[in-house]
This record gives C-alpha cells, sequence and structure tokens, in this order.
C-alpha cells in the first residue's frame, strides 16, 4: 500500500494492544510534490496530520487510495493539541496539507492565525454554520458527544455517575483514569466545558470543581492506547472520553465498556477538518476533503465507526438504529469564549491543580 505511516509519541499507531486496538472525536483531485500532475504510482503525494483513531484511518484511507492509486498517502497520528502547535510551528514552511480531527476550538484558533486555506466545497450549504468557519476555512466533519465512560464489569449501569457533579463524590476516588489532558483536544475541551458551566466569568469556580475531580483521578495516561489498558484491567473504573471512540471500543473491540449520557448535557464538539495554509499538494488535499464528506461515506462511516454526520441533507431513516435513537442533549456553551479561553484556562489546570486535587 502507498500509504506511509509514522508515529509520535502521544498517539503511538505502533502499539499492540491486550484491548484489541491493532495498533492506538465526496472525491477530488490533486497535484504531485514537485506541483506537477503525473500517472504514476506515487507521483503524487497526499501528507496528512489526523487526530483521528487508528480504527477510523485504517477503514478510510484505503478506500481513498484505491480510488486515488497515483497519490502517495503519508499520514502522522498525534494528538489535536500537538497538531495545532505542529501547523503553527511550520507555518512558514508547511510540511502537511490536511488536518484531519480536531475541535472546533482548534480549528477557530488556527483560522485566525491564518494556518488554514479557505476551500468551499460544493455541499457547504448543507452544513449548519455553527458546524464550519464562515470563510470555509474549517469543516466540521463529524459530532462527537464527549460522555461519561465505564468498565461495564467493574461498575453496574445503574450504579455509574449519571452526571458531571457525580463524578466528584468520594466514592469515586482513585477510580477515575484520564487522558492526558494538555495534548489532547477531547480533554481540553471537556475540562473548558466543566469550567464553563460553572461560571465563565469566574474561572476560580470552574478550577475549584476540576481540583475535586483531580482529587478522584488515580492517573492521567499517556495516550488512548493506555487509556483502554487500563480502564479494561480495572486499574480505574470510569474515564471522560468522545462516545464515537468508545462504541468503536466497545463494538469492534469487544471491550467492556460503556458510557452514560450526562443528564445535563454534555459537550458536543465538532470534529473538523482543514487544508493547511500553504498546502505543497492542494489538489490532493481538496480531493481527500471532499472524499471524507461524500454521503455514501458518511452513510457506512455511521454505521461502521458510529460517526454523527455535520451534513443534514442525507435521511436520518438511511442511518444504523444506534444514531436514529440516539437523542444529543449538548450543554450550553459559547464556543468562542472556550476557543479564547482555553490556552488560559488549561495552563492554570496545568501549573495549579493537576497532582494536587487531594492536597
Amino acid at each position: 500500500m502507498a500509504k506511509k505511516w509514522f508515529k509520535l509519541g502521544m498517539m503511538s499507531i505502533a502499539l499492540t494492544m491486550t484491548v484489541g486496538l491493532t495498533a492506538c472525536g465526496g472525491g477530488d483531485k490533486e497535484q504531485a510534490a514537485s506541483g506537477e500532475a503525473g500517472g504514476d504510482k506515487g507521483s503524487q503525494k497526499l501528507v496528512i496530520y489526523t487526530a483521528r483513531d487508528k480504527n477510523v484511518v485504517e477503514q478510510i484511507l484505503p478506500k481513498f487510495e484505491e480510488l486515488n492509486p497515483d497519490i502517495d498517502v503519508e499520514v502522522m497520528t498525534m494528538g489535536a493539541q500537538q497538531i495545532m502547535e505542529r501547523v503553527r510551528g511550520e507555518k512558514a514552511n508547511p510540511q502537511a496539507d490536511f488536518w484531519w480531527g480536531g475541535t472546533q476550538s482548534s480549528f477557530i484558533t488556527a483560522a485566525n492565525e491564518g494556518l488554514l486555506e479557505s476551500y468551499k466545497p460544493s455541499y457547504a450549504d448543507s452544513i449548519p454554520a455553527e458546524y464550519k468557519d464562515e470563510q470555509d476555512r474549517w469543516y466540521g466533519e463529524m459530532l462527537l458527544p464527549e460522555v461519561i465512560m465505564y468498565n461495564s464489569e467493574a461498575v453496574k449501569k445503574e450504579d455509574a455517575p449519571k452526571d458531571w457533579d457525580d463524578l466528584l463524590d468520594p466514592k469515586w476516588k482513585d477510580q477515575i483514569l484520564i487522558r492526558g489532558v494538555m495534548a489532547s483536544g477531547t480533554m481540553r475541551t471537556i475540562y473548558d466545558a466543566m469550567i464553563y458551566r460553572q461560571d465563565p466569568a469566574n474561572p476560580e469556580k470552574g478550577y475549584e470543581w476540576l481540583k475535586k475531580l483531580d482529587a478522584n483521578t488515580k492517573e492521567y495516561t499517556q495516550d488512548p492506547t493506555q487509556l483502554y489498558l487500563k480502564l479494561a484491567r480495572q486499574e480505574g473504573k470510569l474515564s471522560l472520553w468522545n462516545l464515537q471512540d468508545i462504541l468503536i471500543q466497545k463494538e469492534l473491540q469487544k471491550q467492556p465498556f460503556d458510557y452514560i449520557y450526562p443528564t445535563s448535557g454534555a459537550p458536543i464538539l465538532v470534529d473538523g477538518v482543514g487544508i493547511i495554509k500553504g498546502a505543497k499538494n492542494l489538489d490532493a488535499a481538496k480531493k481527500f476533503f471532499d472524499f471524507i464528506f461524500d454521503e455514501g461515506q458518511l452513510k457506512e462511516k455511521a454505521d461502521k465507526l458510529f460517526q454523527i454526520p455535520t451534513r443534514t441533507d442525507i435521511d436520518k431513516s438511511q442511518f444504523p438504529d444506534w444514531y436514529k435513537n440516539l437523542d444529543t442533549k449538548p450543554l450550553d456553551l459559547d464556543w468562542t469564549v472556550l476557543a479564547d479561553k482555553e490556552k488560559e484556562w488549561m495552563q492554570y489546570w496545568d501549573e495549579n491543580i493537576k497532582g494536587k486535587g487531594s492536597k
């Protein structure tokens, strides 16, 4: 296969796991890395930075490569925040063409910093305004409710926390595992949302809430791989994570995981995509952009990968039962505020709260 896999510490895709991971939220044209189109295998190139789960990448990329045998696809997998920092650091000389997977806060920040190209696809009007950039610099591919995750062999559903504040109950002390926050767009968003729901004008209230959560947290794992492994081993019983990856682990990897949708609502991430400003392989990036939004691909991803699409022009009756029966109550959040405050809030958490909640 033409695709080359690269690894980066926080989301290593080379690590095999007993929890069942094999390794770790349309269609268009391209140009060669040299800038000239060509017809030979590998004569054109596409470099993707992705925060998507390895199961998702392995389902989707082979189909794209089959349709585009002349594109040599290279993939680097890392946390969404790491992608943000890498794209920012490479602004003067971009090393990737496409950013696949990240929070709307990250994409809003990247767009404001001039890191993303403008590209308006043919299906743009089918995606609600709140799920895309008004200047077409990023689009939400799917919606990711952030929920409470638990080991279903260690905790009965009726005994699991029903809402966010239940996680602060002392009975869960040393029973909560959290994926390392600072490298993860998912976790940063959950923690930002917890601060916001207390009082966005007074983050001290949110900091106090997170301090209590920290007191119940046994460990901050290096990456999702370690989170799944430790949760499956019952080194902890609870976590906070996105619905899609929980369902992938439960249904596809047959892990003893389940979820509770918080009664007060969940932060619903818009998992986005964008073309990197100055992409050396712009046409190839547009082709991949359209491919992942193709109607047939969206239906298949909902069926096999538990994705909730942002496109509204597809008949919901054509989607699987898990999606048709899902009641996604959102937390009332101002995503512009979250994007603006994320760095400040998360830096404070990292320096003043992490590992200190029980002190």
